[in-house]
């Protein structure tokens, strides 16, 4: 038990520390790197809590596609300084405020309703989603909304790593 306990604080350390060299690299192909390690290790945690179905997808699907795909897309652009400075935008600052808006909204949200659940007394994962097709049928039928709002920020994701990528000395096609 004190083995475990101490591999997972050790586990979620490492995912902090990635996390926290993904935001601070200055060089976007490292960042991407220190992305894949991030998401090989909390493969490893989920592997660790008795989820190996979500660790192999955790795998094959982040770090195996979309970290390959977004330093794929990184690659493309050529990333050598540019003698103009970077010219701002008309829109910059309501972007800025209304994404600082709806970040906040988001964690609100999360903070209701995760208050919502531990009154009510919710199992996190329910009886019906122990087989990997009742979890597909669940997924689908009942939180196809969250679905469909991870694949926009999946988009949205790569329209920032190609914006940031072009920011930090790309080029402006």
């Amino acid at each position: 038990m004190l083995t475990s306990g101490l591999l997972f604080y050790i586990l979620a350390a490492a995912i902090v520390l990635f996390a926290i060299a993904v935001v601070m690299s200055s060089n976007p192909i490292y960042s991407a790197l220190y992305l894949a390690l991030t998401m090989v290790t909390l493969a490893f945690m989920f592997f660790m809590l008795n989820a190996p179905f979500i660790a192999g997808v955790q795998l094959i699907v982040y770090a195996g596609a979309v970290v390959v795909l977004f330093t794929m897309v990184m690659m493309l652009f050529d990333l050598k300084k540019e003698q103009e400075a970077f010219a701002r935008g008309k829109f910059t600052g309501f972007i800025k405020i209304a994404s600082a808006g709806w970040l906040c909204g988001l964690i609100a949200g999360a903070v209701y309703m995760s208050s919502e659940m531990i009154v009510s007394g919710s199992k996190a994962v329910s009886e019906n989603t122990a087989t990997t097709k009742n979890l597909a049928i669940e997924l689908f039928t009942n939180y196809i909304l969250a679905f469909e709002a991870l694949g926009i920020l999946l988009l949205l994701i790569a329209v920032g790593a190609v914006s940031i990528s072009r920011i930090k000395g790309g080029t402006h096609a």
